[in-house]
């Protein structure tokens, strides 16, 4: 499942729930582990100044939100993968400054339970239907492609990508 989360960045996946208020109108939204990775992208610098400046924008309005799967995702390629690989403590740093504000759902038998019934019934890779569950759990709804149109459940609807 590849979803949108801003022009230009293909295969990132961003959750987004529109809330309104009195006078404003705005969207909370979670991102997929590819945001924060994309994010320290040594070799696409247009890339990771437009995640960077999501995460930005997402910690300093609080109206983001990440899902305790991404920040485990997000720490097992931080070890291995980028040039100079982070240390533990670049990797403790990083989760107080950047998730710790963020991070909104942790793991739960109701939310291991919804990503059952998602699995089952959308027949979705299980990681994604971890995704969708938490984006479930945080009230918002998700813009992809690649996933059924139907909302699986009221509160969380999942529309094809244009």
């Amino acid at each position: 499942m590849r979803c949108e989360l801003a022009p230009g960045i293909a295969g990132c996946r961003s959750v987004r729930r529109r809330t309104s208020s009195r006078n404003s109108c705005f969207t909370r939204s979670a991102h997929d582990t590819n945001v924060f990775i994309y994010s320290l992208d040594q070799t696409d610098a247009r890339k990771a100044r437009i995640a960077l400046q999501i995460i930005r924008d997402h910690a300093a309005l609080g109206n983001g939100a990440v899902s305790f799967q991404v920040v485990q995702e997000f720490f097992n390629v931080a070890f291995k993968r980028f040039p100079g690989a982070m240390t533990p403590a670049d990797c403790a740093g990083y989760l107080l400054t950047v998730f710790r504000p963020l991070l909104a759902v942790h793991a739960s038998i109701a939310l291991y339970s919804e990503a059952f019934s998602i699995h089952t019934r959308f027949q979705i890779a299980w990681y994604d239907s971890l995704i969708l569950a938490a984006a479930s759990e945080a009230n918002c709804s998700i813009r992809c492609e690649g996933a059924s149109h139907r909302a699986y459940r009221p509160g969380l609807s999942i529309v094809r990508k244009r």
